[in-house]
């Protein structure tokens, strides 16, 4: 057997244990919890116990699904956009989203009192009114490629909406709309069901495809626009595509889960040191190993203490300390 047919062997055997874990985690996510008690819910009690049965399959279920949709959401978005952006420190709030869908929560929170699903639908269109922005202002800066550029903008559309949460916070009644702001910002799943789900469903996972299944032309993308163009693609119509579909995945996840930082920048950095700099492996590795990540998080949060433990703090933790573990590393390179 030659050496690329044992190294493609590896990269299959690799891919088939991160879609075991996935599973695995998934699993156990949904019968670990506190409720009706402390541990496991007996498959058992299934079938005779009418609260374990509706505390699984009304709650934990939708709430576990959601989060493997979030991880792979984010993970996947990051991977692309690292690769686009031709920098391994670009993540899915470089453009504005993140910051973009906090102000579109904290207006309907502050302004209209919204109930959640206003929030969410707000909080989504300021989202992509993030990315909208940012390509716009690009397009009339004069200095510098397209990528820098792009980056640049996100940037100071990134720090516009933060002043705009900011205020929004300062003038919020402190009793009800500050708090809730807050916790939206602080990430978590814990309003989750079928309905919140169903809302993601639609948007998250033709996004999702999209990504997947234009892994190929990711690789060409990542290099200088005339060396992909003589080779068959077309950058700037191909790569508005990708950032698009990373931009609609992240801000309807966000809009739900809040702001779940870390995901997208930590994930994508262990993808390709399993999987290698390939899109084509890279891609759907950040799908499992970012939902595997957040369901596993986001079970450690709501089962570890009597009080739940916001999703966004857990990724920031669990996010930064793997980051300064590979980067401590020897031998560790950041790789596009």
């Amino acid at each position: 057997m030659s050496q690329d047919s044992n190294g493609a062997f590896s990269l299959r055997r690799r891919a088939a244990l991160v879609a075991g874990a996935v599973v695995v985690v998934a699993v156990l996510a949904v019968l670990i919890g506190r409720y009706p008690r402390p541990g496991f819910i007996p498959l058992q009690d299934l079938g005779r116990d009418p609260l374990a049965a509706r505390i699984l399959f009304g709650l934990r279920l939708p709430r576990v699904l959601a989060a493997l949709l979030v991880g792979a959401a984010l993970a996947a978005s990051g991977t692309v956009l690292q690769m686009l952006f031709a920098n391994p420190l670009v993540e899915p709030g470089l453009v504005g989203v993140t910051q973009g869908a906090a102000f579109g929560a904290a207006l309907a929170i502050v302004a209209f009192s919204a109930p959640p699903i206003v929030v969410q639908l707000s909080a989504a269109f300021f989202a992509a009114a993030g990315l909208g922005v940012s390509y716009h202002v690009a397009r009339k800066i004069r200095f510098g490629g397209w990528v820098l550029r792009l980056v640049l903008s996100g940037i100071a559309v990134s720090a516009i909406f933060s002043a705009g949460v900011g205020m929004l916070k300062y003038v919020a009644d402190p009793m009800d709309q500050l708090p809730a702001i807050t916790f939206w910002m602080l990430g978590g799943l814990w309003a989750i069901g079928w309905r919140e789900l169903l809302y993601l469903l639609p948007t998250v996972l033709p996004a999702l495809a999209v990504l997947f299944a234009m892994r190929w032309r990711a690789n060409l993308l990542s290099l200088n626009d005339r060396v992909a163009f003589s080779l068959g693609a077309a950058p700037g119509r191909e790569r508005l595509v990708l950032l698009a579909c990373a931009t609609v995945a992240t801000a309807a996840v966000t809009s739900v889960a809040g702001i779940v930082g870390w995901v997208g920048l930590l994930i994508p950095h262990i993808a390709r040191r399993l999987f290698r700099a390939d899109g084509r492996w890279s891609v759907p590795a950040s799908i499992g190993l970012g939902a595997a990540f957040v369901a596993a998080c986001d079970t450690i949060g709501r089962s570890l203490l009597p009080g739940e433990i916001p999703l966004g703090i857990l990724t920031s933790l669990f996010g930064a300390a793997g980051f300064v573990i590979l980067l401590a590393r020897p031998g560790f390179r950041i790789e596009r």
